[in-house]
């Protein structure tokens, strides 16, 4: 028995000594969670390191070209007001012939043409809440050009952009509202509504309408704005496909062009 039992204490003693050298301290426990700390903080700061310095790079950049986005620009405002009021008095409310009116003068212009789409490519729209159609002419990164419009009316948010969006009326009648007036802003065929960057609106239309949309300015973040409703509400996948695919083709062209 004794023999038995000298055997079995000495063989706890031995499993005793190897689980100690095996074992973490507090104090080296403390310390393996601090280094991962660190390892967490130190990749979150890498991030932030990383963050500033694009926003350092990108901001004078920026800057430089705010101040010179007029040389970036191909459309005169003055041009296409008058454009379409010629379409207009050629065709009156024949808006397919007022619109190829449009396309065939810009397409002979020396300073666009080559920057222009002049395949009539349809896409449904839908942002801030209001739904029409659009046909891209030009798109770039400091301009768009385009005919927006609905033969059975819309409402809707017009957003508030880095652009300045001339709405020119081909056809029918726009009403915009601005909080604290009591009567609507009318804009009738022939009208140019200008919404200045930064401003904001209700509009309508309260039946057939179209209209030629030029934007000028800082483009891309507009998209945001004209993406948010497909994406968070319609739904409609193959619409926005399509819309980023005309839209993208035509920017990168137009880039390929040295047209920014």
């Amino acid at each position: 028995m004794c023999t038995n039992y000298e055997y079995f204490k000495r063989q706890n003693k031995e499993r005793g000594s190897r689980c100690t050298s095996h074992s973490f301290t507090p104090g080296s426990s403390l310390l393996v969670i601090m280094a991962r700390g660190c390892s967490s903080s130190s990749s979150g700061f890498s991030w932030l390191k990383l963050f500033a310095i694009v926003i350092g790079v990108l901001t004078p950049l920026v800057y430089f070209a705010e101040q010179r986005l007029e040389s970036f620009y191909i459309f005169e405002t003055d041009h296409l007001h008058d454009l379409a009021k010629r379409g207009i008095a050629a065709h009156g409310n024949d808006t397919r012939s007022v619109v190829k009116y449009i396309v065939d003068e810009l397409a002979e212009r020396p300073a666009v043409k080559n920057y222009i789409n002049v395949e009539e490519e349809w896409v449904f729209n839908n942002a801030g809440g209001a739904m029409g159609a659009m046909y891209i002419i030009h798109a770039s990164i400091t301009e768009y050009l385009i005919i927006f419009g609905t033969a059975v009316g819309t409402e809707g948010h017009t957003g508030r952009h880095t652009a300045d969006d001339y709405f020119h009326i081909l056809t029918g009648t726009q009403l915009a509202y601005v909080p604290g007036e009591y009567e609507a802003e009318v804009y009738p065929q022939g009208s140019v509504h200008h919404l200045r960057r930064g401003d904001v609106k209700q509009y309508m239309m309260p039946g057939k309408c179209f209209a030629l949309e030029y934007a000028r300015g800082w483009i891309p973040p507009m998209l945001f704005f004209g993406f948010g409703d497909g994406l968070s509400s319609t739904l409609d996948f193959p619409t926005l496909w399509r819309t980023s695919y005309i839209t993208g083709r035509e920017m990168i062209k137009n880039l390929l062009q040295a047209k920014f």
